[in-house]
């Protein structure tokens, strides 16, 4: 049995995350705060940290988990670059999942997307088009800039790929590369239906991360991708 503490307990995600922990078998609520909130009190008794928050509280909170030995697992998007570092930092005394994306067929798409970029040549021209509900802060989102990050890292160049982003209603999260040459035309797409997928993968990264040594992790990891 996992023990999780849930951040941002009241947010799209942080609900629907302490909804569905309910059904699983395998995890134990044992705390929950929102933005603003105590957190010191929450976190007591918890293995595992499930964030989806503000960067600012995501940093404040991971000071937290370190001192006290809890793992995280960070699903909060917009962290900059000093954050992340701060995250790598404390990956070396806790055990972390951070991911832009905590959705299970997203982590899937990560991996067609970098053996597309290895197989397909320079000739193919690649666009990101990413599509969100219009209360969400950063732009591009964390996945499409994993999936530019991906595309450089595969084919080996500092390529410059074009992110579009659009803010429409509540669409809970759209993402869409092309790889487009003079022959023909390669389109992946994934469309998240509900915030239930992000949920559930990361209540399965919590079951993941609970008891493992420090270190970063990803979803990758956590799926043997």
């Amino acid at each position: 049995m996992v023990k999780i503490c849930v951040s941002g307990c009241k947010g799209r995600m942080g609900s629907r995350i302490v909804e569905l922990s309910k059904d699983d078998a395998e995890i134990e609520l044992v705390g929950s705060f929102d933005v603003g909130e105590d957190a010191s009190g929450a976190l007591n008794s918890c293995d595992c940290l499930i964030e989806f928050t503000t960067p600012e509280a995501t940093m404040e909170h991971l000071e937290i988990c370190e001192k006290r030995g809890i793992a995280m697992v960070i699903g909060t998007t917009g962290l900059s670059e000093t954050d992340q570092q701060k995250v790598a930092a404390a990956s070396k005394n806790i055990p972390v999942v951070l991911s832009p994306n905590m959705s299970i067929a997203v982590n899937l798409l990560f991996k067609l997307i970098a053996d597309a970029a290895k197989v397909l040549g320079s000739e193919y021209a690649v666009e990101i088009i990413e599509a969100h509900h219009v209360n969400k802060k950063d732009s591009p989102s964390g996945t499409a800039k994993e999936m530019a990050r991906i595309v450089r890292e595969s084919k080996g160049s500092d390529i410059d790929i074009p992110i579009e982003s659009i803010r429409e209603d509540d669409i809970v999260g759209e993402h869409t590369i092309t790889f487009d040459s003079d022959v023909d035309t390669l389109e992946i797409t994934h469309s998240a239906k509900t915030r239930d997928i992000f949920a559930r993968g990361a209540l399965r990264a919590a079951k993941f991360i609970a008891g493992k040594a420090p270190g970063l992790y990803t979803m990758k990891d956590v799926l043997s991708l």
